[in-house]
């Protein structure tokens, strides 16, 4: 990613799918609307009791955020599918890696991050202890990260398919535990008053090996899509 030219690639298609998802308003909205109205939800189905629902908030914190991430999967590459954008990015010279990472980023930056940012204030909904404020946010910021590269894997074996949304829940949820799981206990650890440093590591590591390798299971999906 050194060369200037694969720099300059991934900040091109980051930008189009950038523009792009502001423009339909539903990609971003969606998910995040779904994570506003669940969550609200919670307090009248469980009770309103204040010590109650703080015990259950990293988790339905982190559970709804997930499934947030998710509604907008299946968009990933279908838009670029059903016009031919996708089979032109295969039969380009220009490498597949770079842009398939910038796309995933950009589904990121549009799902994952606002969710991350918005959940503190759906904490405070939920009565969340300020301690876990900061480690619900970063741990979701490295979470939604990981679940964006694992569930583009998983749009990217259905995107051939024209009702593959349940599919690709039933591809990429059960590799979400492991992140559900390091991430919702991140934040019972700091409201408890434990370390919680550790499993912030642990969501690190799934993220460096998502960023690495995460791409690389993307082309090949892709090129068995586009082929079939």
């Amino acid at each position: 990613m050194s060369n200037p030219r694969l720099i300059k690639l991934v900040f091109a298609v980051l930008l189009r799918d950038v523009v792009a998802s502001l423009r339909r308003g539903s990609e971003w909205s969606n998910p995040l609307v779904f994570f506003v109205m669940v969550c609200a939800l919670f307090p009248l189905g469980i009770g309103p009791q204040p010590d109650r629902l703080a015990e259950l908030a990293p988790g339905i914190l982190w559970v709804v955020a997930l499934l947030a991430s998710l509604l907008a999967m299946d968009s990933l590459f279908k838009g670029d599918f059903d016009d031919a954008t996708l089979e032109q990015m295969l039969l380009t010279h220009q490498p597949l890696y770079p842009q398939v990472l910038a796309k995933t980023v950009a589904h990121w930056l549009m799902t994952g991050l606002p969710l991350s940012l918005l959940s503190p204030v759906l904490g405070i909904l939920l009565h969340l202890p300020p301690a876990g404020m900061l480690p619900l946010m970063m741990s979701l910021i490295l979470g939604t990260s990981v679940l964006s590269f694992i569930g583009a894997i998983g749009a990217a074996l259905t995107v051939g398919l024209r009702k593959g949304g349940l599919l690709l829940s039933l591809i990429v949820l059960p590799l979400y535990i492991p992140v559900l799981i390091f991430g919702s206990s991140a934040v019972k650890a700091a409201v408890e008053g434990g370390p919680y440093l550790p499993q912030l590591a642990m969501l690190g590591v799934f993220f460096l090996a998502a960023l690495a390798l995460s791409p690389l299971a993307i082309c090949g999906a892709l090129r068995i899509s586009v082929d079939q």
